[in-house]
C-alpha cells in the first residue's frame, strides 16, 4: 500500500519525512496554495518518488518543473483533459488525476481518463483545489468499478487508522497525507507521521 506525503517544501523537513518511510512525496506548484513551492529545495527525496501537483498549469510550466525537480509523477487537480494526460506521459512521468467525490455520479468522470492515467486520487470536495483537511464518505467508492488504481485523500490523520482498516476495495492502492500532520503549512510533524506510518503498515488491508 503506497503512502504519499504531500505539501512538502523545506529541505530539512523533506529529509526527515523521507526517513519516516513514505513512498511518494508531493510538491505543490499552485500559487494560491499555502504550500506552493517557488524555489527548488536544497534537498529533494532520493528514496521516495517525487510527485508534482498542478492545477490547470500550462504544458510548458509542467515540463519545466518535471525537469527541474526530477519528477517521477504528475498529479493533476484541475480540468486537464485525457489528451493532456497522454501528452505528459510521453515525457516519461506517471499520471495521477484527482477527482472530488460528492456522490456516485462524480465517479463517472473517471471513465474518460481510463487508459490515460496510472492512478486516480479521490479527494474531498471543497472551495479551491484539495487541501481541505476533511474526509469524505468512502462508502461512495464502492460504486467505483474501474480498473485504474486509486489513492484515498482528504483529512486522513492520526485518528483514521480504524476507518482505514475497515475500508476495502480491489483498486485501492494507497493513501495521501497532508494537513492533518502539519505544525504549519508545508511543515510536517515527523514524530506523529512516523508513528502513523508504522501503524498503518501493520494493518491487514
Amino acid at each position: 500500500m503506497l503512502i504519499k506525503v504531500c505539501g512538502m517544501r523545506d529541505a530539512n523537513n523533506i529529509r526527515e519525512v523521507e526517513a519516516c518511510g513514505t513512498d511518494w512525496m508531493g510538491f505543490i506548484f499552485f500559487a494560491p496554495s499555502a504550500r506552493n513551492v517557488t524555489d527548488r529545495p536544497e534537498y529533494l527525496p532520493v528514496h521516495a518518488r517525487r510527485v508534482g501537483v498542478f492545477v490547470d498549469a500550462d504544458f510548458k510550466t509542467m515540463t519545466e518543473k518535471i525537469q527541474e525537480f526530477g519528477l517521477h509523477l504528475v498529479q493533476l487537480h484541475g480540468t486537464e483533459s485525457p489528451e493532456t494526460c497522454l501528452k505528459l506521459k510521453q515525457l516519461g512521468v506517471e499520471i495521477v488525476k484527482a477527482f472530488a467525490i460528492r456522490s456516485p455520479n462524480d465517479l463517472k468522470q473517471t471513465a474518460a481518463y481510463t487508459g490515460t492515467c496510472d492512478y486516480f486520487l479521490f479527494d474531498t470536495p471543497c472551495i479551491g483545489y484539495g487541501g481541505s483537511g476533511k474526509s469524505f464518505d468512502w462508502n461512495l467508492l464502492q460504486h467505483y468499478q474501474g480498473k485504474t488504481p486509486f489513492l484515498l485523500s482528504g483529512g486522513i490523520g492520526p485518528d483514521s487508522l480504524e476507518a482505514l482498516a475497515s475500508f476495502h476495495h480491489p483498486a485501492w492502492a494507497g493513501i495521501d497525507l497532508n494537513s492533518q500532520f502539519e505544525t504549519a503549512p508545508a511543515c510536517k510533524n515527523t514524530a506523529a507521521l512516523k508513528t502513523f506510518i508504522d501503524q498503518f503498515k501493520t494493518l491487514q488491508l
